[in-house]
């Protein structure tokens, strides 16, 4: 495994909550596709797609210019083979794309509340929600968790349903001694700047079915099968060559930054533990999250102070503390009235966002760092 330099930070910084990688080699590549002049979907997208697929271990990958198309083409292809069905069931813990890409595709988000130990999905309620126009199930791996994905594809088998893996924080996360991405029907990923492994922005789609690897690939490109020869209806979501160049550049290094990310994850909690105010996202297996996201909860009445007071207390002294997501989706003002969702409606999902927030645990930040974010943590809590 190929280790990566800690890249300097200039003093008196604040501590940032994302960081992206850069290196000589990914300059240099970049410099080289630009004189190269073949700019779009080119052999630096292919070498990408392969790298994945064997670091993943899938049959097929796709890569795309977000994240969201990543979603929203994987929908398109199930609802191309299953054009009867209408309903993906979901999370509403999670960034909007995840439902938009549901509605993008002609599809209807189903909700389904969240476990509060793990605020993943809870699988205990979906089978309720399964129905005739049940398209997908569409779990989503919180802060680089991995969802139950056994017990989600056990009830998927027994109704014959395919699940679209929303592993946009989830690079390098395993489940079951798998790579994510070679588990369900469908994993999606996001690449954008401040992911483990990213492309400034984009995104891909993993498969071990090759027909849906074949729809994908031609929604991706206007629905053409070859130039101006369109088959169905498509979109312009290609990743272009520098952004395969600066991935490429990562991932022979992506399990040890993610190493990293797990060890800074880990000394935080070890030390913040015993502040009986601040709790932390179940894990029973650390090596097996991602660590996208280092997710803690803050007691409000054993702190004395807001969740969101606390995290500008902590970005007014140099830790750039983040809360993704204050507000459910289905509380976000075009699903609730769109749809008629109603506060109350996910009673813990609707808990969690209240009291969640993150701290920085990106891997170039030194010991120094992590202690300075104890610091200021037990500083900001009266």
């Amino acid at each position: 495994m190929k280790k990566a330099k800690i890249q300097e930070k200039k003093t008196n910084e604040s501590v940032k909550i994302a960081s992206p990688y850069n290196s000589i080699r990914i300059e240099k590549d970049v410099i080289s596709v630009l004189r190269s002049r073949r700019l779009v979907q080119g052999k630096k997208v292919e070498e990408f797609e392969r790298s994945l697929s064997e670091y993943i271990g899938c049959k097929n990958t796709i890569c795309l210019n977000s994240g969201t198309a990543a979603l929203h083409t994987a929908f398109l292809a199930l609802k191309t083979l299953r054009a009867e069905k209408s309903e993906v069931i979901t999370t509403p813990l999670s960034f909007a794309a995840t439902a938009n890409a549901v509605i993008h595709a002609g599809c209807k988000p189903v909700f389904v509340d969240i476990d509060e130990d793990t605020f993943n999905i809870n699988p205990s309620l979906i089978e309720d929600k399964i129905n005739e126009r049940t398209l997908a199930l569409e779990p989503v791996d919180i802060y680089g968790l991995p969802s139950d994905l056994r017990e989600i594809r056990r009830i998927a088998s027994s109704k014959k349903i395919p699940v679209v893996e929303d592993a946009a924080e989830a690079i390098g996360a395993t489940y079951a001694g798998k790579k994510i991405g070679s588990f369900s029907t469908l994993s999606c990923f996001s690449t954008y700047a401040t992911k483990n492994l990213h492309t400034a922005e984009g995104g891909f789609v993993t498969t071990d079915d090759d027909e849906l690897a074949r729809l994908i690939r031609l929604f991706r490109n206007q629905g053409q099968v070859s130039r101006y020869n369109q088959t169905v209806l498509g979109y312009n979501f290609r990743m272009i060559e520098i952004c395969a160049a600066i991935g490429l550049g990562q991932l022979p290094i992506l399990d040890d930054l993610n190493r990293r990310r797990r060890e800074n994850a880990q000394y935080l909690m070890e030390k913040l533990m015993k502040i009986d105010s601040i709790g932390f996202q179940s894990v029973s297996d650390p090596k097996s999250h991602a660590w996208y996201m280092f997710a803690l909860t803050l007691d409000e009445s054993k702190a004395s102070i807001t969740r969101d007071s606390l995290v500008a207390k902590l970005k007014e002294k140099g830790v750039e503390a983040d809360v993704a997501w204050p507000t459910p989706i289905h509380l976000q003002p075009y699903f609730s009235e769109t749809f008629g969702f109603r506060r109350g409606d996910f009673p813990i999902a609707e808990k969690v966002c209240k009291k969640v927030f993150q701290l920085p645990i990106q891997p170039f930040l030194t010991r120094k760092d992590l202690n300075r974010i104890i610091e200021v943590v037990r500083e900001s809590l009266p």
